[in-house]
């Protein structure tokens, strides 16, 4: 269940809830009463940290290849082979 950031327009009374996504959003503040209390727009709770796919996958530095340069690099290798076969002499 996520958590929602809520807080009151009148008093600024704020406070964090668990809900579920189909529950309704609260309007009352706990604190004064009044149907001032709203909810805020948060950022996300988590990070993606450590060595994980976008570090190797990604990114093309020492820790491996990008998938698009491999791709680039086998297409290149097809081409090369194909104009130098017995059946097709290259034209140099």
């Amino acid at each position: 269940m996520p958590i929602y950031a809520y807080k009151c327009e009148s008093c600024g009374h704020a406070k964090d809830v668990l809900q579920k996504i189909s529950d309704a959003p609260l309007t009352e503040c706990p604190a004064c009463g009044k149907a001032t209390f709203s909810k805020q727009i948060t950022a996300a709770g988590f990070q993606l940290k450590g060595s994980g796919w976008y570090v190797t996958d990604f990114r093309g530095g020492s820790g491996g290849t990008s998938a698009a340069a491999t791709g680039a690099a086998a297409a290149g290798a097809t081409a090369s082979a194909e104009s130098s076969c017995a059946c097709h002499p290259s034209s140099s």
